[in-house]
């Protein structure tokens, strides 16, 4: 069964960054799509970026578009999400979930995942 471990979450400025962390284990990683969610206090859990398996295709929340990048690398099963211009908007706990799927499907729905990590909290505030 695969497991993800997410990372690098903390307390960020407005304009600052942050680079996340989604580390696997169990299965090779090269297998499964990634998707990047957000929950804040209060409101549903919202797709944020993903990946396929591949690493070929990437899709972005409108939201975060021109801000965020996903990035994937195989070799060490992780997954990360670089967020650049923070805004207290982006403020929440941040999963990773994986779908084992075809080298080019993604997806940002919540309920296309099958494999959720624990979240790492993202507060964006001066």
């Amino acid at each position: 069964q695969l497991q993800l471990v997410e990372s690098g979450g903390g307390l960020v400025q407005p304009g600052g960054s942050l680079r996340l962390s989604c580390a696997a284990s169990g299965f090779p990683l090269d297998y499964y799509a990634i998707g990047w969610f957000r929950q804040a206090t209060g409101k549903e859990r919202e797709g944020v970026s993903c990946i396929s398996s591949s690493g070929g295709s990437a899709d972005h929340a409108d939201s975060v578009k021109g801000r965020f990048a996903i990035s994937r690398d195989n070799s060490k099963n992780t997954v990360y999400l670089h967020m650049n211009s923070l805004k207290p908007e982006d403020t929440g706990i941040y999963y990773c979930a994986g779908k084992r799927a075809a080298r080019w499907y993604k997806s940002l729905g919540v309920l296309d995942y099958d494999y959720w990590g624990q979240g790492t909290q993202v507060t964006v505030s001066s």
